[in-house]
């Protein structure tokens, strides 16, 4: 009896192991998804964030789009999910510039579909800030609300912080997600928007762990 207790003993840490080693070994740093060299302040250290940069213009977040708000869905309390527009010349500052304004509308669970199937859909073209200004319009604000808005100092703000946030990420693409400010993922490194949303879930199970 005292033996089989001594190899039990033995035993049951290795069996453990092994049953611990395929979820750890799953995704590799550097391959599926990379440390930042310096972590990014997340907006509430209470809660492990998931950050997606994004952009309208860009056709694979259009179709990554309904799977992530899937997704988002999905995620326990301890999981703060948020989007992040990317801006890497006038044209993006100006779409990030439009989706902090429907943010501060409290419009952008309507305005956020829509300008994506606007862009990709209808294939309209917006060539300056009164065109989206008189589209944001059409969702049950003012114009005139709306163009304060647009140029408000909380939505340039706004505008200011995302590109330093996707500067501190040290994202080359869209759509990439960084999860709690310290890892970064993209399908070009997961292979694929399910294979990327995966790799998601094994960093936050790391850092709940890590909690």
């Amino acid at each position: 009896m005292r033996l089989f207790l001594v190899i039990a003993a033995l035993i049951f840490p290795l069996l453990a192991c092994a049953e611990q080693t395929p979820a750890q070994a799953a995704y590799v740093e550097g391959k599926h998804y990379v440390q930042l060299p310096q972590a990014v302040r997340t907006s509430d250290p209470s809660k492990i964030e998931v950050v997606e940069v994004f952009s309208y213009h860009c056709g694979g977040c259009f179709q990554f789009e309904p799977v992530f708000q899937a997704w988002k869905k999905q995620q326990p309390e301890d999981v703060l999910v948020v989007q992040s527009h990317a801006m890497w010349n006038g044209a993006m500052k100006a779409l990030a510039t439009v989706f902090y304004t429907a943010k501060a509308l409290k419009i952008d669970d309507k305005t956020h579909p829509a300008i994506f199937s606007a862009l990709h859909v209808e294939r309209k073209q917006f060539a300056n800030q009164d065109q989206w200004i008189d589209f944001l319009a059409t969702f049950g604000v003012d114009r005139e609300t709306v163009a304060k808005t647009y140029d408000s100092f909380w939505v340039k703000t706004q505008v200011s912080q995302a590109d330093s946030r996707a500067r501190g990420y040290g994202v080359t693409s869209t759509p990439e997600l960084v999860v709690n400010g310290k890892y970064r993922t993209s399908t070009s490194m997961a292979g694929s928007h399910g294979e990327m949303l995966k790799v998601v879930e094994f960093l936050i199970a790391k850092e709940r762990e890590a909690r």
